[in-house]
């Protein structure tokens, strides 16, 4: 067990910070893309001989699937011994990307906590970093679990409706406008479904303010696929 601790212990200390993506307009704050804290993680598990291997659960309620990522990083050198991060989680709605960016999402807050990687992640986009439960059993193979509670997004005012669908359009229309088929547009799109996948499920409870957004979806979609023509 001493093995496999103090590799991640290592690695801990040896990964480097997650840089930001670039704020785009409509966007209150720069963006944590999973594909960079991947990067950062699977360096530091590599070069410390530790493979990470995600689990995932899937939850489907109130319109939204939830994915829950169980991550156990095991000791290459050892196998025997391993270390699990369980409980981190995801949203996605129920379309073909859904499961997708819930997965996607889930990873990431399962890496950040592992490895407590540097984003400055309280100060930016006000996600609360999460400290982990450490609890060891004393079973024949021995465990470490670490359970960590789903970060919740904090605001300094109530949520606005309005605010919020006109920002969202904002962004639609940017990426629209850097996409040249309706895929990449999908694509681009799912990195900031999953950052503001809390406004989004309040959103979807307002048939109003999810009509303004879907209609103008649609249309940024005619859009790209007409300057093809």
């Amino acid at each position: 067990m001493k093995e496999v601790l103090s590799k991640l212990h290592k690695a801990c200390e040896e990964a480097g910070n997650v840089e930001k993506g670039e704020r785009v307009r409509g966007m209150h704050f720069n963006p944590l893309l999973a594909d960079a804290v991947k990067a950062v993680a699977m360096k530091a598990f590599l070069n410390n001989k530790l493979y990470p291997v995600c689990n995932y659960e899937t939850h489907i309620n109130d319109g939204f699937v939830m994915i829950v990522c169980n991550l156990t990083i095991y000791d290459i050198e050892n196998p025997n011994q391993f270390i699990e991060v369980k409980g981190s989680s995801g949203y996605g709605k129920l379309d073909k990307y859904g499961t997708g960016n819930g997965m996607t999402y889930s990873q990431k807050y399962a890496f950040l906590a592992a490895l407590n990687l540097k984003t400055g992640i309280k100060d930016e986009d006000g996600y609360n970093n999460v400290e982990p439960l450490i609890v060891e059993t004393s079973k024949p193979t021995p465990k470490l679990h670490i359970f960590t509670n789903e970060p919740q997004k904090s605001y300094d005012k109530p949520f606005n409706a309005d605010e919020f669908v006109k920002e969202w359009i904002g962004i639609m229309t940017k990426t629209a406008d850097n996409a040249t088929t309706q895929n990449i547009f999908e694509r681009n799109m799912q990195t900031f479904r999953q950052e503001y996948q809390t406004e989004l499920q309040q959103i979807s409870t307002d048939l109003m303010q999810q009509a303004r957004i879907d209609e103008a979806e649609n249309t940024l979609k005619i859009n790209i696929t007409n300057r093809r023509k």
